[in-house]
């Protein structure tokens, strides 16, 4: 080819490219214009549509329109609601044994005991039983270890389990602490605090007139302390710390005298935080008026916890003393009264927990099998200038009449040999 037919052949190539390049440029640019309009038009669709769907209060930017819709809260035409409102009476069983019984607690979907309902459960092969006090919580005593099955009667405007539910009831208590024994504790708004919590300190009818009343002072291992509850009311724990004080025992609770509820003390948790809080070493005690291992098992679980989440130097007692001869312990043998405390706390010891009993010299030596108890941290009230208990004992309640800054009254003084 010549130089001629070579340049005409560049040149028509040359301009085939260029041809096809204006023609992709502008085909380009068109489908852009395209795509914007589209989405222009998509976004004004979607405004225009937010609009109408705000004035007419359904769904849209306007989140109070559901105000407007009359037929929203009518729980006939709501499936939600009418959801929501059944779910709320929805009933459950909870139910568990210590030693040839069953609690049998009837709760709503938060777990809480539901009162103030005269609910029937019905116990295979042995009949139905209701709730006679309406708290939510019905007791079967004197049952033959072994498997039963648990139904809870209809009752009007609630929804009852559609399935019996099994339980196995134990042939002995195994000291173990209940893990709902939440739903049992009172508050004294709830009972009748006048009534039920009476007990008195024994000690006073052996006190004589050697007893000391100013905060002994400690060598060695030895420690000065008080106990508080709340007929010690409002204290200012600084200053306590500050008089000397090392150590406070501190009513968790009690139970009641007369219908033998748990409840815990009104001053119980103020105590504790305070005590802590101004860096005393803290333990607990507990009033019994358990009649039977069952009971104690109770007791202590419920001490258990009331002080979960805190932390104790010393441990949680048993207070075993009387009620002025009315309780409902107040009569029991000195071998009932033994396995009480021996299951109170060996179900303590159980859960890592380290375990005392409390009682005057009079109480320990006519109530209880003290040599029974030797494992167990002794807490000794007497009230003169030297104990005359024989036993061993490592806590000394030297005095009722205290005087302790802080504290207005009359405090119990405590030496700690731990």
């Amino acid at each position: 080819m010549d130089s001629k037919l070579r340049r005409l052949a560049i040149l028509g190539s040359l301009a085939v490219i260029l041809l096809v390049s204006l023609l992709v440029f502008y085909s380009n640019r068109d489908m852009q214009g395209g795509l914007a309009r589209v989405k222009t038009d998509a976004v004004k669709v979607q405004t225009e549509e937010s609009i109408v769907s705000s004035e007419g209060g359904q769904i849209g930017n306007d989140l109070s329109a559901f105000l407007k819709d009359s037929a929203f809260f009518d729980p006939e035409i709501n499936p939600v609601l009418e959801a929501a409102k059944n779910r709320q009476n929805r009933l459950s069983l909870m139910v568990t044994s210590v030693e040839k019984d069953l609690r049998i607690q009837v709760v709503d979907e938060s777990g809480e005991p539901v009162k103030g309902e005269g609910f029937f459960v019905k116990l295979d092969g042995m009949g139905e039983y209701k709730d006679l006090d309406q708290d939510g919580v019905i007791y079967i005593g004197d049952l033959d270890a072994g498997e039963y099955y648990v139904e809870l009667l209809p009752i009007d405007g609630y929804q009852v389990p559609v399935t019996d539910t099994r339980v196995r009831v134990k042939e002995k208590v195994e000291y173990l602490a209940i893990d709902d024994i939440s739903l049992l504790i009172k508050t004294e708004d709830e009972v009748d605090a006048e009534a039920e919590d009476t007990g008195i300190q024994d000690a006073l009818n052996d006190s004589d007139k050697t007893e000391i009343k100013d905060l002994r002072p400690t060598s060695g291992k030895a420690r000065a302390g008080i106990d508080v509850s709340k007929w010690n009311k409002e204290i200012d724990w600084d200053k306590v710390k500050n008089a000397g004080v090392e150590f406070v025992i501190i009513r968790a609770g009690y139970r009641g005298s007369v219908t033998g509820s748990l409840v815990q003390d009104p001053y119980f948790e103020q105590n504790i935080r305070g005590a802590s809080d101004a860096g005393l070493k803290v333990g607990v005690y507990f009033f019994t008026q358990a009649v039977n291992e069952v009971e104690a098992v109770e007791e202590a679980s419920a001490v258990l916890r009331m002080v979960d989440g805190y932390k104790l130097d010393y441990p949680i007692f048993i207070d075993t003393e009387g009620a002025g001869g009315n309780g409902r312990a107040d009569g029991l043998d000195r071998e009932t009264r033994t396995l009480v405390c021996e299951a109170f706390c060996r179900t303590v010891e159980n859960a890592g927990g380290e375990a005392g009993v409390y009682g005057s010299r009079n109480w320990f030596n006519n109530n209880l099998e003290m040599e029974r108890l030797d494992n167990y941290d002794i807490w000794l009230a007497e009230y003169r200038e030297a104990p005359l208990y024989q036993g061993y004992y490592r806590m000394w309640q030297y005095t009722s009449k205290g005087r302790i800054d802080g504290i207005e009254g009359n405090v119990d003084l405590n030496i700690s040999y731990e």
